[in-house]
């Protein structure tokens, strides 16, 4: 079967150094990448959602990019789709699939094998996305849907809760032949080090994709709800300073860091990482062992919470 085959997956907080594990792997072991992210699915938001460059698509080749509407949306069933078609052609074709992003629901409907109800657009979308979260979460409780196994403050999840009529995904074990790698940053490292990533974007011309972008789709769409995009709005009515958008773009990044870590830390699937070299190291040597046989090794992750003070490597 093919879900036996080898497939790698590369997860942790945003800028924590997991593109570059991906791409490093991927040249030594003749590997390909699926991009698990919720907004690099969309053409023309490149900067703001540090998508892979043309020169890093070129040295390797990436999937699961720039197919999606930016006017119409995205949602992780059809990420899915399309993440388990790139998987079954990259392995047809010999090669080793590298899942790696940070959208850990995208993750784990991938590696866990989600199945996703058929009760889709039961509410229209247009008409839910004009509504306040006060109004969305009255109309969940008056279907008598439990908001309570949901982020209530979160539009999206509760249009998703009514959309669905309060039916969740199903999923299975990890599959088999996966092996999943954590890469794990002190997070006085990772402050810096998305500081230094926000600087990079802005530098790249940030300030005018954004703007391109919001003339053309204006602020409603859901990409443009993404961080890097929505705290550009402020400063183009004048009411924010660039300084300030930095700094709103800087605390909405470590905020995203934060949940992340959170949906990471419970997966005791996860082979965390202090140090890249080595993960890269662990990784190709399960691949050497596993390659022939496609079983995953045993679990031995170092727990999420021993590493949480660790120096990094």
């Amino acid at each position: 079967m093919a879900q036996d085959l080898p497939l790698i997956a590369i997860v942790g907080e945003t800028a924590s150094g997991k593109s570059g594990l991906a791409m490093e792997l991927a040249k030594k072991c003749g590997g390909e990448i699926v991009c698990a992210d919720a907004y690099t699915v969309y053409p023309g938001f490149d900067i703001g959602t540090a998508k892979p460059t043309k020169a890093e698509q070129t040295a390797v080749r990436h999937h699961v990019l720039d197919i999606a509407d930016p006017a119409k949306g995205f949602n992780v069933a059809q990420f899915k789709k399309s993440a388990d078609t790139a998987i079954a052609d990259i392995q047809s074709r010999g090669k080793v699939p590298i899942l790696v992003g940070g959208s850990g629901l995208y993750i784990d409907a991938v590696l866990y094998n989600y199945q996703f109800s058929s009760s889709e657009n039961r509410y229209e979308r247009d008409v839910l996305n004009t509504m306040s979260v006060a109004e969305l979460v009255q109309l969940a409780q008056a279907d008598g849907l439990d908001t309570g196994r949901i982020d209530a403050q979160n539009p999206r999840r509760i249009i998703r809760l009514l959309e669905r009529n309060g039916e969740h995904a199903s999923r299975s074990n990890l599959r088999p032949g996966a092996c999943v790698v954590g890469i794990q940053n002190e997070r006085a490292s990772l402050a810096a080090r998305i500081e230094a990533r926000v600087s990079e974007m802005i530098e790249a011309g940030l300030e005018t994709e954004v703007r391109k972008l919001s003339e053309r789709y204006g602020w409603d769409i859901e990409p443009m709800k993404a961080i890097g995009y929505r705290e550009w709005r402020p400063y183009f009515s004048g009411e924010a300073t660039l300084a300030q958008t930095r700094e709103a773009i800087e605390l909405a990044t470590r905020q995203l860091a934060k949940k992340q870590r959170t949906w990471f830390k419970r997966n005791q699937d996860i082979h965390w990482f202090l140090s890249r070299t080595e993960a890269a190291a662990f990784a190709e040597n399960w691949l050497i062992e596993n390659n022939n046989t496609g079983q995953a090794i045993n679990s031995s992750a170092t727990p999420y919470d021993r590493l949480d003070s660790t120096p990094t490597c």
